[in-house]
């Protein structure tokens, strides 16, 4: 199934819609500022099992939450107020922060390093989903088996029928992976150059 939303001003209703979806264990796969994402409510396991199967993922590649803002950030990241700034200044943008994870963080989605991926992606549609659905999504890149990143809703659609229970069809976009940042030991560390400019943290 997929449903078409504006990318600029998206509408209440299939907010609303997209996420019941979430709320009834169900998988999503949603346009972010970097690429299309597969996601479901971080507090259901039977959604996280099922996010897992889909990409073939075994429980040592680290996943990432998606947040509307910094306000919860704090209930499922152990974060400094070094962080913070850092936070405030690149967020929403196409960044990926690893902090350490806290005990809400649903153990399914953790490595044994007990980190986390922090995501604010400057997309209403991404910040819509979450305020309305009070809690983070998780994200995780929607792929091909060759790597290749999928950027047209309807092939996506075509490839996931019957794996995910919907597609939100936030348009045509050139798929670009977040930059992602290591903050755990305080200073910044580039683990993977993406979209976000790396020039501030070499």
């Amino acid at each position: 199934m997929i449903l078409q939303i504006n990318e600029a001003y998206p509408q209440p209703r299939r907010i609303e819609k997209i996420v019941q979806v979430l709320r009834s264990e169900g998988t999503i796969i949603y346009p972010t500022d970097t690429v299309y994402g597969l996601g479901c409510d971080i507090h259901s396991k039977k959604a996280l099992d099922k996010v897992r199967r889909i990409k073939k993922m075994d429980n040592k590649r680290p996943l990432s939450f998606v947040f509307a803002d910094l306000k919860s950030i704090a209930q499922y990241a152990q974060v400094e107020d070094s962080d913070y700034k850092i936070l405030r200044k690149y967020l929403p943008g196409p960044y990926t922060f690893v902090l350490n994870a806290t005990r809400l963080v649903p153990r399914i989605v953790l490595t044994k390093r007990n980190e986390v991926g922090i995501r604010i992606p400057d997309n209403k549609i991404c910040q819509a989903l979450v305020t309305e659905l009070g809690n983070p999504i998780l994200s995780s890149s929607v792929r091909l088996p060759d790597d290749q990143l999928l950027w047209d809703p309807k092939e996506i659609d075509r490839i996931y029928k019957g794996q995910v229970d919907l597609v939100v069809d936030g348009g045509d976009f050139v798929p670009e992976p977040s930059t992602v940042i290591s903050l755990v030991d305080g200073a910044p560390v580039v683990l993977r150059e993406g979209k976000g400019d790396v020039t501030p943290f070499l």
